[in-house]
Parts: C-alpha cells; sequence; structure tokens
C-alpha cells in the first residue's frame, strides 16, 4: 500500500491556504480558485485550522453571517487531526473514516507538506484492489 509521501508525489497544483484574519469570502475564492472542498489556515508556516465547505454551510449560511465580513479565524475548525508522510492510504482510510473527515493535512517536522482528501484516498483505493485483480486473474489463466 502506498504512503501518503506517494500520493503527494502524483498531486499537481499548489497548496491552497488562506491566513485566519482573512474573510469567508476570500477563503471561498481561494477553494473555487483551485476546485477543492477545503483550505488550510496558516498563521505564517503554521497550521492553525482547516476551512471547508462544510463549515460554511453549518457556520455561516445557517447563522446568518456575513462572508465578506466574517473572519475565517471565526468559525474554521481549530482541533486539526493530521497524518505524516510515512502513514498508509490504509490509515488515512481509517482515520477519515472513524472521525468522518474529508481532509487531512499533511504534516512532516511540524511543517505543511500537503493535504489529502477522500477523493485521493478511494482513487488509490480503487487503483490498489485494480491491480490485485489483474494479477490474480493473471494467476488464474497461467
Amino acid at each position: 500500500m502506498k504512503t501518503l509521501r506517494q500520493i503527494l508525489a502524483g498531486k499537481s497544483g499548489q497548496l491552497a491556504t488562506v491566513a485566519p484574519d482573512q474573510p469567508v469570502f476570500h477563503a471561498l475564492r481561494v477553494m473555487s480558485d483551485a476546485n477543492v472542498g477545503a483550505v488550510l489556515v496558516l498563521d505564517g508556516e503554521k497550521l492553525v485550522g482547516i476551512f471547508s465547505e462544510r463549515d460554511y454551510a453549518r457556520k455561516v449560511i445557517l447563522y446568518g453571517k456575513a462572508s465578506k465580513e466574517t473572519p475565517v479565524r471565526a468559525i474554521m475548525s481549530d482541533k486539526v487531526l493530521y497524518v505524516t508522510p510515512e502513514q498508509t492510504v490504509d490509515e488515512c482510510m481509517a482515520i477519515m473514516t472513524e472521525k468522518h473527515f474529508r481532509h487531512l493535512p499533511v504534516l512532516e517536522d511540524g511543517k505543511v507538506i500537503g493535504i489529502v482528501s477522500i477523493g485521493d484516498v478511494v482513487k488509490e483505493m480503487i487503483c490498489a484492489q485494480q491491480f490485485i485483480i489483474e494479477q490474480m486473474e493473471k494467476y488464474i489463466t497461467g
């Protein structure tokens, strides 16, 4: 099974991040431009939170807050569970399933090196299963 470092190596694009004091509207724009469902919230290089579409739906829209006036800090998830690059896709899937997370930051030596989504993890699991099936078919058919 692949490690998260291997998954990150296959991803393209820049990491989508925002600062905690930026308005929610800016975070939404960054997410839209990057075509992602969550952004990491960094204070300098330090991970201080994660902001997702779910946070927006549950903490802004439902409470009638204004996204151009509300800072990301006010509604981000600030207790961020993270994974390391040496963890496997299986370990990541277990965490995501148990905690109902769709995104997990990847940290190495306390620094953010990427983010994995449930889509990244599922894609890799499907590829691994397809490989096993192909190998079994080759074995059976000689």
